[in-house]
């Protein structure tokens, strides 16, 4: 019985970083960590001073306590102005992610997509069309050798 060689470690690990989807993972990584600067950027420079208009600009301020007394040190607080800030800020980057990228790449796609169909469309009306015509042929045929008109 022969055993088949295991693959070294090393080629092992090669083959891993070679597949396609590791490279793509690792960009959207090193792409997404970069968009979120522009994420904070655009929630600290835009939305908390809108929200500041209403009330405070730190988001994280606000707050609910659920005993009577509440301090730093006693007391349950619920701190939702934090939430509320995290919430906005997916919701911020959902949307610009989706505007800017998702959309967009989405529309490109829609597009190649109808122009492929559209060249391969040319092609098959014509092999229809042949196909047609190929079976009114036949047709024929059929209907001449069953009126009598048999040549031999």
């Amino acid at each position: 019985m022969s055993e088949k060689k295991e693959p070294s470690l090393w080629q092992g690990f090669k083959a891993f970083l070679m597949r396609g989807n590791v490279v793509d993972l690792a960009v959207a990584v090193v792409i997404g960590a970069a968009f979120t600067n522009i994420v904070n950027a655009v929630v600290k420079g835009l939305i908390n001073p809108l929200v500041g208009a209403i009330g405070t600009k730190n988001l994280d301020s606000y707050s609910s306590c659920l005993s009577d007394n509440c301090t730093a040190d006693e007391g349950i607080q619920l701190l939702w102005g934090s939430v509320l800030g995290a919430t906005l800020s997916f919701v911020i980057t959902a949307a610009v992610v989706y505007f800017l990228m998702v959309l967009p790449m989405a529309k490109y796609l829609a597009r190649v997509e109808a122009r492929r169909k559209a060249k391969e469309g040319t092609h098959e009306v014509i092999e229809v069309t042949e196909l047609e015509v190929l079976k009114e042929i036949r047709d024929a045929l059929v209907a001449q050798r069953g009126s009598g008109h048999d040549e031999r």
